[in-house]
């Protein structure tokens, strides 16, 4: 059985680099533990990750408010949210090979990889430290964030001062977040670098416990309307909770690697806002207009991992088949979430005819439809694959009768079939399809 795990993981890490949606960070200098680097695939389909987030979460609403804070903040930012102090792994090293493990990732005292005896677990902070400015000194000290949510709580007054929100509302951003992970593992679920999108919903105390289950539920929908497997997600009530929390729900997936954490949940009180009232100085406090009341805000946050997603959209999204008496792979991507909605092709790529028919069809579908392709490498029959390989819902392929009757083939992707077409018909039918 693991066996077949590990070979699923590597198909997918193969199938990620073989179509340009994921490479290994600084590969030609032997690469960098725990970094990868998105290709043109991956970027288009990580992209429309955060577009299809932001428009549910944020554009679609009229009670969010989309911020971008700094990676780099004052040190004291980190101290009063209790990073500084709290934000630790246990780790422990192999006496013999010293190579080092996170203390809750292995069982028993004995290194996995050599069999040496461990050391007693000691605590390891995961943020990275730099230095800002030209002297090195204790004024220079701050971290690259661990979260992009304290960005967000310490510019709550900023926003109430300019944009007056009425509770609820909430605070939503898309940004990197960085964790000098002790093992970081299982190809992009686990790494150093990676993106996150946070919602920080600031709701009247009283009001906590009914937000949190509506937003359990935008959690559960927006997963189905990606396309994730839902079949493979579970809800975990968390019970060793963070030092923030009073309640959090995991949602979990079924990796090939195991069943892991996807997105969290949680319920932060006020946790935040009056920590850094205190830290500053500078009172966090809402002001109900209407009753002229103080109060701190309480806090709902739903937190995604844009990699996670992207890793688990290729879990959920692989597939492998006999088409016309020949095995293949392809991602079978909502046409929402595919990196290429629709590729175009001439049936032979030395007719100067067909060629200068299928780029006049091209350009035209690109015009109404930008996330389109052209492909004129290889064989017709390579050229599916390599469409079927990275998800390209449709193919439209300019032949031969193409000139004479101005109609052209359309491909589905899932189920090989063809159809003829109108050319002056192709982006209605397109876009009717994908919609």
């Amino acid at each position: 059985m693991k066996t077949e795990i590990n070979n699923k993981l590597q198909d997918i890490v193969s199938l990620a680099k073989r179509r340009g949606f994921i490479f290994p960070g600084s590969e030609i200098y032997g690469g960098l533990g725990g970094t990868f680097d998105y290709g043109p695939m991956g970027v288009i389909l990580k992209n429309n990750v955060k577009q299809s987030w932001w428009q549910k979460f944020v554009a679609g609403r009229t009670d969010m408010f989309g911020i971008d804070a700094a990676i780099l903040m004052n040190a004291k930012v980190w101290q009063a949210s209790g990073h500084a102090e709290g934000f630790n792994d246990p780790l422990v090293e192999c006496k013999k090979c010293h190579h080092r493990f996170r203390a809750d990732h292995v069982s028993g005292d004995k290194c996995p990889d050599c069999g040496g005896e461990l050391t007693e677990p000691r605590q390891f902070n995961m943020m990275f430290g730099t230095e800002v400015g030209p002297v090195v000194d204790s004024s220079s000290k701050t971290y690259l964030r661990p979260e992009t949510a304290q960005g967000m709580f310490v510019n709550f007054k900023n926003v109430i001062d300019t944009m007056h929100p009425k509770l609820p509302f909430g605070l939503a951003q898309i940004g990197k977040a960085f964790r000098n992970e002790i093992t970081p593992k299982d190809f992009i679920f686990r790494s150093r670098e990676f993106e996150q999108m946070e919602i920080e919903y600031f709701v009247r105390p009283e009001d906590w416990e009914k937000n949190f289950l509506y937003w359990k539920d935008e959690m559960l929908e927006w997963m189905m309307e990606i396309g994730l497997d839902m079949n493979s997600v579970y809800e975990k009530e968390v019970v060793d909770l963070a030092h923030y929390s009073k309640r959090t729900v995991d949602f979990e997936f079924d990796y090939p690697f195991g069943r892991q954490e996807l997105y969290g949940l949680a319920y932060r009180p006020d946790f935040d806002l009056k920590n850094h009232s205190r830290a500053s100085g500078v009172s966090l406090e809402y002001l109900d207009s209407e009753t002229n009341e103080k109060f701190y805000p309480h806090c709902i946050e739903p937190s995604f991992g844009v990699d996670r997603t992207v890793l688990a959209l290729l879990i959920s999204n692989y597939a492998e088949d006999d088409l016309g008496g020949e095995k293949r792979i392809f991602l079978k991507f909502k046409p929402s979430i595919a990196p290429v909605k629709v590729a175009v092709f001439p049936l032979l790529k030395n007719k100067p005819d067909l060629v200068t028919k299928a780029k006049e069809v091209f350009a035209a579908v690109k015009s109404e439809i930008p996330a389109a392709l052209f492909d004129d490498n290889g064989n017709i029959g390579k050229r599916y694959r390599r469409q079927d390989e990275i998800g390209t819902p449709f193919c439209v392929t300019i032949d031969f009768d193409t000139l004479t009757d101005d109609t052209v083939t359309v491909r589905d992707r899932d189920t090989g079939k063809q159809e003829r077409v109108k050319a002056a018909d192709l982006i209605s039918y397109i876009k009717e399809k994908i919609s």
